[in-house]
């Protein structure tokens, strides 16, 4: 079933690989539901409040960089808990003063129910403001990651770029992304689950210890 403001089940807590919370929101860019996601990786994020100095320059990178995030078929969706009307003269505003277009749409949830639902607000804060959660949702509406970061500390668009390449690559070859990786490196097998796969892991000429592979060394 799918949510409205009103009656958005509360699920604060989430779980990685399971569902998110469903949702219909009005826009900057009309009316639209988690629905309209499916079959597109998406990346969600919560900013505290329009018309403040870390959250524009956050807007202002993730824009700069939507020609990546449309190459990895991954859409950005913002949210804080100002109004529509907020959203849109902030949107206006930056194009107006720095030459920025933001494409992609910011949902209005002045009642904090997708926030809430998403666990966006600090419970011990007295600020209604939201953190700045970002939530990588894949195709089939799975939760595969989540990265909070406090109000003082902005987040680094190489970072979410990073972590979305990773899990997409990661899907893909049935491998994993070690410390430090960066796209266009190898990857490491997952972690074996058996003797037997440990000690065909260990045969391999590239591994000290069969837990331990050195990307460095692959081919």
């Amino acid at each position: 079933m799918v949510m409205d403001h009103q009656n958005v089940v509360l699920q604060a807590n989430l779980m990685l690989d399971r569902p998110v919370p469903e949702f219909v929101a009005r826009s900057t860019m009309g009316p639209l539901s988690s629905e309209d996601y499916r079959g597109k990786w998406l990346i969600m994020f919560s900013h505290p409040a329009d018309f403040t100095p870390v959250c524009t320059s956050e807007f202002i990178g993730l824009q700069r960089s939507i020609n990546e995030f449309n190459r990895r078929d991954c859409k950005l969706l913002g949210l804080s808990v100002d109004s529509i009307y907020s959203h849109v003269a902030w949107v206006t505003n930056i194009k107006e003063k720095f030459g920025v277009e933001i494409t992609f749409p910011i949902i209005e949830d002045i009642s904090m129910t997708i926030a809430t639902a998403y666990g966006m607000l600090d419970a011990s804060s007295t600020s209604t403001s939201t953190v700045r959660a970002v939530f990588f949702i894949d195709p089939q509406g799975l939760l595969r990651a989540k990265i909070h970061y406090p109000m003082q500390v902005g987040r680094s668009v190489a970072e979410i770029l990073r972590t979305l390449t990773a899990l997409q690559i990661a899907d893909e070859q049935q491998m994993a992304a070690p410390e430090g990786w960066q796209p266009g490196e190898k990857m490491v097998p997952i972690a074996p689950t058996t003797i037997d796969e440990a000690n065909r892991v260990k045969s391999r000429p590239e591994n000290i210890e069969w837990y331990y592979t050195d990307r460095k060394t692959l081919n």
